[in-house]
């Protein structure tokens, strides 16, 4: 249980950690200086984690990649919306 308390603590530092930039792009919708190489291995790494995660029932790995999910999708959606203009 102590291990888990550590857990949920990494999880949402490094969680929150994520929010100040894709809010940034979010609100500017500027994606220029986002690689797409790098948004794309981050997102499909999110995407894994949260079912390894999932898999080996483990609530802070699974809860953290889950939130981080969603604004990574959303950020590589712009990015990749970008390429269409």
């Amino acid at each position: 249980m102590a291990a888990d308390v550590f857990g949920y603590i990494a999880a949402t530092l490094t969680t929150v950690s994520f929010f100040p930039q894709a809010l940034k792009t979010l609100k500017s919708r500027d994606t220029r200086a986002i690689s797409l190489r790098m948004y794309l291995l981050f997102t499909a790494g999110v995407a894994f984690w949260s079912l390894y995660g999932w898999l080996v029932n483990d609530g802070p790995v699974l809860i953290a990649n889950l939130i981080t999910l969603v604004p990574a999708v959303i950020v590589l959606g712009l990015k990749l919306s970008s390429f269409r203009k």
